[in-house]
């Protein structure tokens, strides 16, 4: 997929609010995040309404479960992946993500079944305005507060507001800085929509199948961490044939959630100290001169990722990783959504198969 500035903005910019409790009382519950938000949910009727969630100093509040849902683009799919594992998915009326590919069976297919609203995107691949109100939507799902920005031509929060529509940014996306996102904002997206939508059990039970699969994962990996005598793998985690600034190498994870799942699978990132953003824009000499000993080839909407590996390892044979064939291909699992654990096996495996 083709990626221009607004649209590798909202990818960069990314997914999910740090982590509160779940589920109604009879008091308020109230969990304050790191950067400033706070979550709450206020309990009613024990059909679990009205709820209220404090998203991005703005304040929505549901009466019932949102009917009509909309899932702008962002160059996500953690917010759609999310509703697909909660079993929201006849709730859509219009979806705008997709990675083409998915670490979870199914997963793919069932949003590439979603309706899309026969929507004429935009240059940043989104709704525009007239197209959103058109959709009639009672919730709008985005990435980061760029898709409610009206110089970008979207409909405002505001606005939406005004037709009977609540609207949520996923965690980390009130002030775009994915650099700090965790496994947790996966959770807490988790967390929020089981709220809106009364399963927050369900979305209770996914939390903690997913927190039992990386604490087993840990386990091995710290035994192999026993008998390398700690070294930690570096590796380089990057998009598949994709640009998103000016040098050869310009959509490498430096920060992020990509981060936290490479310590949870018992590995380090090779470019940490290439940048203080979520990105890193490097030079091929930057590249060529730094060792890396495994590569993750994430795909958004690339046929073979495989073959970026390989092609890769041909021209920086000089790497461990390419010495030694050390690679895997990932897309969801790897970014905001409810399948890290599946990224953190699948790396952990690559990288200490003497435990697995």
């Amino acid at each position: 997929m083709p990626m221009n500035r607004p649209a590798t903005t909202a990818l960069a910019a990314v997914l999910c609010l740090l982590t509160a409790a779940c589920g109604g009382s009879s008091d308020d519950d109230r969990t304050d995040r790191t950067d400033g938000t706070s979550t709450t949910t206020t309990a009613g009727s024990k059909s679990g309404y009205p709820v209220t969630l404090d998203n991005c100093g703005q304040s929505a509040t549901f009466e019932k479960e949102p009917g009509r849902v909309v899932v702008m683009n962002g160059a996500s799919v953690a917010e759609v992946s999310t509703l697909l594992a909660l079993g929201l998915q006849d709730r859509i009326v219009a979806n705008q993500q997709s990675y083409g590919m998915s670490e979870v069976a199914g997963r793919a297919a069932a949003i590439k079944a979603l309706p899309t609203g026969d929507i004429k995107v935009n240059e940043a691949y989104d709704i525009p305005r007239e197209a959103m109100l058109g959709l009639r939507p009672d919730l709008v799902l985005s990435v980061t507060t760029y898709g409610f920005d009206q110089k970008n031509g979207f409909a405002t929060r505001e606005q939406l507001k005004q037709v009977g529509a609540n609207s949520y940014v996923s965690p980390q996306g009130c002030d775009d800085d994915p650099s700090k996102m965790t496994v947790a904002d996966s959770y807490q997206l988790l967390r929020d929509m089981g709220k809106v939508f009364n399963a927050g059990d369900k979305a209770e039970k996914l939390i903690a199948a997913s927190e039992k699969n990386i604490a087993a994962v840990s386990e091995k990996v710290e035994k192999a961490e026993k008998v390398k005598g700690k070294k930690m793998p570096k590796v380089m985690v990057l998009f598949s044939n994709m640009a998103m600034g000016g040098n050869d190498f310009s959509s490498v994870f430096a920060h992020g959630i990509a981060n936290d799942i490479l310590d949870r699978a018992g590995g380090s990132n090779a470019f940490e100290n290439a940048s203080k953003s979520t990105f890193a824009d490097l030079s091929k000499e930057k590249v060529a001169a730094t060792d890396v000993d495994a590569l993750v080839v994430i795909s958004y909407n690339a046929p073979d990722p495989a073959a970026y590996a390989k092609k890769l390892f041909k021209e920086f044979p000089q790497w461990p990783a390419a010495k030694n064939n050390t690679y895997v291909t990932l897309s969801d699992s790897m970014y905001l959504g409810p399948s890290n654990d599946l990224a953190v096996e699948k790396i952990a495996k690559m990288l200490h198969p003497e435990v697995f």
